[in-house]
């Protein structure tokens, strides 16, 4: 996928002095609007394609593969090592494909060294809701869900960790011992805050993710190496590394097959690997998933709960489903106008699916009503601003979560579609976006905090910043918390953690000096795993210096929430 550095580098010498004299000294600063390729170098080198240039992806693949040549190859090498290096960029202009090369001069070279390495965020102070607005979620399913698995439905007022012992001592619980939701509800007063270890690569860590069963963590990082820890009574050993093969930029996206015995892997690629772990030998496979688009990335991966079928979502705007047992792509379905950065699985019967694209659209999609030849998804779900970077399904078929780029997660209830007018606003809202996350900080323009037309999401969480890559937010385990907790990596290099019902910030946990783009929580212990682009990958774990002091550093807004949820 990215060509070999030395040849690349010769060919782009005579490019770039032409360009200099060419396309002009322009500085990169207020240039680089949304659908632009920008520096390569940062995560997903095309994840921006303009979503108005996605009418015509079909003839011009056509017409790609009549006219390429050995000359136009060598070309697009030379202008992909460019990009890479961050030494042109394209940008809007006004010649008949609407985009113009123009050469990259920062006004800083910390600026770019920042950006390159995801360094950006402490200049950034991620807008906080001082006042989320509950009143969708506070008549919500899911609020009486989550209130019944932390057995706080019933309650009246604050209820501290050191009440709940007083009323077991004086016989007020079921039976002699807590019920499985208040563990769940006291479990709530020991977050993870601090790192009990602490893995450091040379190079960006891109993602990682616990197995089923929390006794193996899986981490992927920018030098192609896979590696697997044995996490099991609460340790962190570095068990196995795996080279990773076919990759393009970088491994990014990993997920265990629900047995834990293999591994799935994309990168820029036309393949998506599965790699077998189990015993001392390693097999590595090559899926073919047969993409139409001569440069093919899957940027996000998905296994089905019985491990037959595999989902993707590609930078040609398409979802992909192999089945495994058949060895062969069974479903492509054309499904955004822009590139899909995030697909799920809604629930156990993998018969429904979620999408989240730069089109800002997330759609659901019923396979049994599915026709591949005029693919129509079931409903779309519409409101963000910008870009969705991921998706995470509740695990029952109803609720799901996106963040965005335009600096929000949003809580969806797929029984509540957007109407039309949701979808032409956001599609408007998404066309004026004119900045580019890689590299930019957040104009003020983008943080407008009032809903769109059509907008029926059921609740809308900031204070997290979404730069650079594709950041990643999940509900926490439901054995542990109930799913009370929504938790997400950030550009700051923090972890942020919120109440679902509140739209409160539970929780900050800093110590990290580049973004976290991907958080993985135990599913059943009280751990967190943070991967971040300055090679660190940490395991954060609850400490307190007092033990019945557990509420002195929670936010004073979010017991307060809690007080008048419950009352």
């Amino acid at each position: 996928m990215i060509p070999e550095e030395n040849a690349s580098e010769r060919r782009a010498e005579g490019l770039q002095g032409y360009g200099a004299q060419s396309m002009g000294s322009q500085s990169s600063s207020g240039m680089s609007g949304r659908g632009s390729s920008g520096n390569p170098d940062q995560s997903e080198p095309e994840s921006n394609q303009n979503s108005n240039q996605r009418g015509r992806r079909q003839s011009d693949r056509q017409t790609e593969r009549v006219t390429a040549s050995e000359e136009d190859v060598d070309l697009a090498q030379v202008l992909a090592y460019l990009l890479r290096r961050g030494q042109v960029r394209l940008v809007h202009g006004s010649g008949a494909t609407g985009l113009q090369l123009v050469q990259s001069v920062s006004d800083s070279d910390e600026d770019s060294d920042g950006a390159w390495e995801g360094r950006l965020g402490h200049r950034y102070d991620p807008p906080v809701d001082s006042h989320p607005d509950t009143q969708e979620v506070d008549r919500s399913e899911i609020r009486t869900q989550i209130l019944l698995a932390t057995a706080s439905s019933n309650l009246k007022g604050r209820h501290s960790f050191t009440q709940m012992l007083a009323q077991r001592e004086q016989g007020r619980c079921r039976g002699s011992s807590f019920s499985h939701g208040e563990c769940s509800r006291i479990r709530s007063h020991f977050l993870p805050n601090f790192v009990a270890h602490k893995d450091t690569y040379q190079q960006k860590a891109f993602c990682g993710v616990y197995s089923d069963d929390g006794n193996l963590f899986l981490s992927a990082c920018q030098d192609q190496n896979i590696r697997l820890y044995d996490t099991s009574r609460g340790g962190f050993m570095l068990k196995r590394t795996v080279k990773a093969r076919d990759v393009g930029w970088s491994v990014l996206d990993v997920c265990f097959t629900p047995d834990s015995r293999s591994v799935l892997y994309s990168s820029w690629s036309d393949y998506i690997h599965v790699c077998s772990i189990e015993g001392e030998s390693e097999t590595h496979t090559a899926l073919d998933l047969n993409p139409e688009e001569r440069r093919f990335c899957v940027f996000s991966l998905a296994a089905s709960t019985d491990g037959k079928e595999i989902l993707g979502g590609a930078n040609d705007g398409c979802l992909y489903v192999f089945d495994r047992e058949q060895n062969k792509r069974t479903l492509k379905i054309d499904a955004h106008e822009d590139d899909v950065n995030a697909v799920a699985f809604a629930d156990s019967s993998s018969q429904l699916l979620f999408s989240g694209s730069d089109d800002a659209l997330c759609k659901v999609w019923d396979r049994r009503t599915l026709r591949e030849d005029r693919p129509q998804p079931v409903g779309h779900l519409a409101g963000h601003r910008d870009g969705i970077t991921f998706i995470h399904s509740k695990g029952d078929a109803r609720y799901l979560i996106s963040n965005s780029k335009d600096q929000t997660i949003k809580l969806w209830d797929v029984r509540k579609f957007s109407p039309k007018e949701g979808l032409a606003a956001s599609r408007l809202a998404v066309t004026q976006q004119n900045w580019d996350y890689r590299w930019q900080q957040v104009p003020q323009r983008a943080l407008k905090r009032h809903k769109l037309t059509g907008d029926t999401s059921v609740m809308t969480y900031r204070g997290h910043g979404v730069l650079h890559t594709l950041i990643r937010c999940r509900f926490s385990p439901e054995f542990s918390t109930g799913q009370r907790f929504i938790y997400t990596g950030c550009s700051t290099g923090k972890i942020i953690i919120y109440d679902v019902l509140t739209g409160c910030v539970v929780s900050k946990l800093a110590g990290h000096d580049a973004c976290v783009r991907d958080v993985s929580w135990h599913p059943f212990q009280d751990n967190i795993i943070s991967s971040s682009w300055d090679g660190a990958v940490r395991l954060w774990e609850h400490r307190q210096s007092h033990l019945l002091d557990e509420e002195s550093d929670r936010p004073r807004e979010w017991i307060r929430g809690i007080e008048e949820r419950t009352e």
